[in-house]
């Protein structure tokens, strides 16, 4: 008597849970890695807040609040977008989903133009990374993210000319990574 198991041809086991994960498994291992980084940062960052309050509320008011909700809209709405083409994607709708793309990857370059715009202020007023140790997490954690920011517009685009939904699926994933990260950091870094 043979004793079938799911890995036998022609049986039917039930899915894994790394199979019903959107997109590619490499990618995945990409993200919690990038979320557990971003979360020791933030971590830090609020550990040294407590031994210096009055000196990170200082510091904190020179940011630009206004610029980052404006900018917590925008990757929003850019994620938003990019969940829009997973659907185009899945529909074979290879124009939408590419103008929805193109449309996230614009509010991903916005983003990095107001952040680029706050940089160039907090430069004008004489504050940079060693100003304080609020600025040196504050570069350290919103830099970081400018960088997978970057990294996710490329991505945007390379999953547009591939345009099938496993790819739309795992260019996503990176996509939502990083709004999950900015959401995270906003109130964090300019409100608390």
């Amino acid at each position: 008597m043979q004793m079938t198991t799911p890995e036998t041809p022609g049986t039917e086991g039930p899915p894994a849970l790394l199979d019903q994960l959107p997109g590619e498994l490499l990618m995945w291992v990409l993200i919690i890695s990038e979320l557990l980084v971003f979360g020791a940062g933030l971590i830090i960052f609020l550990a040294l807040r407590l031994t210096d309050p009055e000196g990170f509320a200082a510091a904190q008011s020179h940011l630009h609040r206004a610029g980052a909700g404006l900018n917590t809209i925008v990757l929003v709405t850019s994620g938003w977008l990019a969940a829009l083409a997973v659907t185009a994607a899945e529909a074979e709708r290879r124009g939408r989903l590419r103008l929805l793309l193109a449309l996230a990857a614009l509010l991903g370059i916005v983003f990095l133009v107001v952040k680029g715009w706050e940089y160039a202020e907090l430069a004008r007023a004489g504050i940079g990374y060693d100003s304080h140790r609020f600025f040196s997490f504050y570069y350290l954690l919103t830099g970081f993210h400018a960088a997978h920011v970057v990294a996710g517009v490329v991505l945007l685009g390379l999953v547009a000319g591939l345009a099938r939904p496993r790819a739309m699926e795992t260019g996503a994933a990176f996509w939502h990574m990083v709004d999950l990260v900015w959401v995270l950091l906003f109130p964090v870094v300019y409100l608390t």
